[in-house]
């Protein structure tokens, strides 16, 4: 099938100004300008790269890493924001959509110690980093010895503290060492249905005002639908929820030809509750029927919250 184009244009991306960001930014940068469209970067520093020494759930959430993006959007200082998706809020704010949902790379978490193999082989009351509550929820069911600390930063900030000899091991995104060529410090990846990822994670989401039609048709030809489809569900599982870095939440799906299997998990960061665990599967042709099934699976997590004595007002799941 053929895809329409739109004749070359000029645009600008906002991105943040961390190296990982620049990457992502620079990928959709050269894209599009082997489309024949002429593409500069504007480089920003967000409230979310300036607070490192609080967590995000404490501060704001990860709308934090997002706001001033679409600041130079709404300003028509930039034409398109790109995105770590598992940082984009479930909701946006109006006059702004999401326009392109890229082919997403390893959606995994990765193991990532200087002295250790996995999360098996540490020692007991082992010192491991993360400021993701989903990870903390999952870590702590899989490993209730160990002492989990905050980490937070850009990516290499994280890294240098692991080198630093803060901590036994940290847990990372897999997508972003690979991106920035830093594969060789995973010692393991976490396979999904232990170490279930984040809404999104692994892909990238392109931001614009809703009134650009011409930024939506020249970056159609980088969408890719299966991704779209699949992170879809997985934000519809967290919007359902009242999802946000301040939730312990995680939702991954895989598509093969109509079917999409989506798996879901809440946990109690408190370890009052035992972690809860969904899994659907439902044929999926567009963006209605995947987030369809993504509300289905958040209505049966907050079931299962409920049948193990939880109250939703108590853990601060919105009524359903």
């Amino acid at each position: 099938m053929s895809i329409t184009t739109t004749p070359p244009s000029s645009f600008t991306i906002a991105t943040r100004e961390s190296r990982l960001a620049l990457w992502q930014a620079e990928h959709v940068q050269s894209l599009l300008t082997s489309q024949g469209h002429q593409v500069a970067l504007l480089g920003m520093t967000t409230l979310g790269d300036q607070i490192l020494d609080r967590a995000l759930s404490q501060v704001g959430g990860k709308g934090l890493f997002v706001k001033e993006l679409e600041v130079a959007l709404h300003e028509q200082r930039a034409d398109l924001a790109v995105h770590s998706l598992k940082d984009v809020p479930m909701e946006l704010p109006e006059g702004f959509s999401l326009a392109c949902v890229m082919v997403r790379e390893d959606p995994r978490d990765a193991f990532v110690s200087n002295q250790y193999a996995s999360l098996d082989a540490l020692p007991q009351g082992a010192v491991v980093g993360t400021s993701s509550l989903r990870r903390v929820a999952l870590l702590r069911a899989l490993r209730p010895d160990l002492k989990i600390e905050p980490l937070r930063g850009n990516l290499d900030t994280r890294l240098r503290k692991l080198d630093d000899g803060l901590y036994d091991a940290i847990v990372l995104a897999a997508a972003g060492l690979k991106r920035l060529g830093l594969a060789a410090r995973i010692r393991s990846e976490f396979d999904p249905a232990v170490m279930l990822p984040a809404a999104g994670q692994g892909a990238l989401g392109i931001e614009v005002r809703t009134n650009r039609a011409d930024v939506v048709q020249a970056l159609a030809p980088l969408v890719h639908h299966t991704t779209w489809l699949a992170v879809a569900a997985e934000r519809a599982v967290s919007r359902a929820m009242g999802g946000s870095c301040s939730m312990p939440l995680a939702a991954y799906a895989t598509l093969a030809q109509d079917q999409l299997t989506l798996d879901a998990a809440w946990g109690d960061t408190a370890g009052v509750l035992p972690l809860v665990r969904v899994r659907l599967s439902g044929q999926v042709t567009d963006l209605d029927s995947a987030a369809a099934l993504g509300a289905q699976a958040a209505q049966e997590l907050r079931r299962l919250v409920l049948a193990q004595g939880g109250s939703l007002a108590h853990l601060d799941l919105p009524a359903a």
